[in-house]
């Protein structure tokens, strides 16, 4: 009996892509997320990538997202990449990041010599609340930390105005 076969959610047919209104419910948010941990636990199983199979960790880099009133950020953690290891692109509302790690360790000690490869690749996409625009995204890479800026459409974006407070 193959492992896949007794996880209840691996039906990737069955999954509604997500929807604009879903980003802002945190609890959609979360059940995603936690799928997306299982999907990567399960997927490991037997191949030799994943946590299961004591592969190498962290082949798919970890994302965080925040939003400001004027954009969203997109920060990516990818140590030991060079830029010219992975790509960014935009189609619409989806942000995709991909590429490849490689690594290699060796070891030479008189006569022994020990020598440890590790390939993998990776592809993270993340749906926008809205369309961006590619012309206006900023995106930076500095030490093993990418950071993209998604401006907000003018329409979307929130005008913060301070109010002065007058005492009684």
């Amino acid at each position: 009996m193959e492992f896949k076969s007794l996880v209840p959610w691996r039906d990737n047919k069955k999954q509604l892509p997500a929807t604009h209104g879903d980003y802002a419910d945190p609890f959609a948010m979360f059940r995603r997320e936690m799928s997306r941990v299982f999907d990567d636990v399960f997927d490991g199983a037997g191949r030799g990538l994943g946590p299961v199979a004591g592969g190498w960790q962290g082949i798919t880099p970890t994302i965080d997202v925040a939003e400001t009133e004027k954009e969203v950020v997109v920060t990516a953690e990818l140590p030991g990449l060079e830029d010219k290891d992975f790509e960014v692109t935009l189609a619409g509302d989806v942000l995709t990041i991909k590429g490849e790690k490689k690594a290699e360790h060796e070891q030479k000690s008189g006569d022994a010599y020990y020598m440890e490869r590790r390939f993998g690749s990776f592809s993270r996409s993340m749906r926008l609340p809205f369309e961006a625009r590619d012309e206006k995204v900023d995106a930076k890479y500095e030490k093993g930390v990418l950071t993209i800026h998604v401006p907000k459409p003018a329409n979307l974006q929130k005008s913060v105005r301070r109010i002065d407070v007058k005492a009684g």
